[in-house]
């Protein structure tokens, strides 16, 4: 997709491509100078990319989700690799959280949920597009997003447990 930016044409997905190539380069075990030889950029840049998307490794982690169809699975996962809080829901456990709420008590206990997750120092949120760009915005530190649909999501969504479990494995090792 072209983007215009003053009196320049910016290609994005020549931007996206070089900054995988980057990455890639990085994680193959190139220093950053020889990938910034290779990719035709400053050695600082890489750095400042690597900065960008730097997640500190060994920190408490949150993992929360909704609406999940299997969520005893993924319980189960976040217990076996040592998840410090989890959260997750199914639509039908959504909707009797808010439903059997007053306005005042149900405001309180979501206030409350924030205020916790705002202790770790990464969170994971399994949902829609919209509701990990929320967290990301109210929570302001490491939110590693898992999209599993478009806002609004009406139905339950299967995770992939082996997903779920190689994501949290990467973040602590």
């Amino acid at each position: 997709m072209l983007l215009r930016i003053g009196d320049k044409i910016v290609d994005r997905q020549k931007i996206h491509h070089t900054i995988d190539r980057i990455l890639e380069l990085r994680r193959d075990g190139l220093s950053q100078q020889d990938v910034a030889g290779q990719v035709g950029v400053d050695r600082t840049f890489v750095s400042r990319l690597e900065t960008i998307g730097e997640i500190r490794k060994g920190g408490r982690v949150a993992l929360i989700g909704f609406p999940i169809k299997n969520c005893q699975e993924i319980y189960d996962v976040a217990r076996q690799e040592g998840i410090d809080f989890c959260l997750v829901l199914s639509d039908k456990e959504r909707l009797d959280f808010v439903q059997t709420k007053s306005g005042v008590e149900l405001f309180n206990t979501i206030m409350d949920i924030i205020a916790n997750v705002r202790k770790y120092d990464i969170v994971i949120i399994i949902g829609s597009n919209m509701r990990i760009k929320l967290m990301e915005t109210l929570l302001d530190k490491a939110v590693i997003g898992v999209q599993i649909g478009e806002s609004p999501i009406s139905e339950d969504k299967y995770v992939n447990p082996e997903d779920i479990c190689a994501l949290i494995r990467q973040l602590r090792f």
